[in-house]
């Protein structure tokens, strides 16, 4: 008998595999034929006569993912199935890791970060920040290299209701950092990102890089496959971020 203690939340993928207790482990998941990844970030725009131009956002920003399987065998294909219905639709969030965003772009930083060690919030950063100081004791951006723009991450600290993904647009270091700016020492980098922090950060939160997760709910309450001739299952799914 093998006992565990929560039920596996993250789609079904070769990196996430679940078993038919629905526990992480067992039969390996599916890959994807695809990924589309889009920034939905609603802005209300408009010019004046004089041409003058004018935006405020208007609501949150989400990311919505669509992915498309390659057919697959009924073996392959209904972990996956039962995992979504499980889901019941739109009703219950869970998490799906997107393979380009596993591990960052960066080899050194790669090797670093892997394995849970993380860079910390260096100081207390409020809410709609679109870029903050980070960094660890030890940690060294010319040796341990830095995150670059592109890379994915999330932030684990003391609010464990902050969920949101955020992307890297800028990394400033100790070499090259905007005049007039707090200038990084040479264990930080500042990262500028893609929203805005969407609440408020607490110096020491980590800030996760290796394999980021990203909190989603089905975007349809259907949810449908098609069976063809050659007994292969053709499947795919459109996911929306939640917080």
């Amino acid at each position: 008998m093998t006992t565990f203690t929560d039920f596996l939340n993250i789609l079904p993928d070769p990196n996430n595999p679940i078993g038919d207790a629905g526990q992480a482990g067992g039969s390996t998941g599916a890959g994807y034929a695809s990924v589309k990844l889009s920034s939905d970030a609603p802005v209300i725009k408009d010019r004046t006569n004089s041409g003058r131009h004018l935006a405020r956002a208007i609501a949150s920003h989400n990311w919505e993912i669509d992915i498309s399987y390659n057919p697959m065998t009924r073996a392959e294909f209904e972990p996956i199935y039962n995992f979504l219905l499980q889901k019941r639709g739109g009703l219950v969030p869970f998490y799906v890791s997107l393979p380009q965003y596993v591990a960052p772009q960066n080899t050194s930083f790669a090797s670093y970060v892997d394995g849970g060690t993380n860079l910390e919030v260096a100081a207390n950063t409020p809410a709609g920040s679109t870029s903050f100081l980070i960094g660890k004791t030890g940690y060294s951006y010319t040796t341990n290299g830095t995150p670059k723009p592109g890379d994915l991450f999330t932030i684990d600290g003391a609010n464990s209701n902050h969920k949101k993904a955020y992307m890297v647009t800028r990394v400033e270091t100790y070499a090259d950092y905007q005049t007039g700016s707090t200038r990084p020492t040479t264990s930080q980098v500042r990262v500028h990102c893609a929203p805005g922090l969407q609440r408020a950060v607490s110096a020491t939160d980590d800030v996760v890089f290796y394999n980021p997760l990203i909190k989603v709910i089905l975007s349809s309450d259907v949810q449908s496959y098609s069976l063809g001739t050659n007994n292969l299952y053709s499947f795919s799914l459109k996911l929306e971020e939640v917080q």
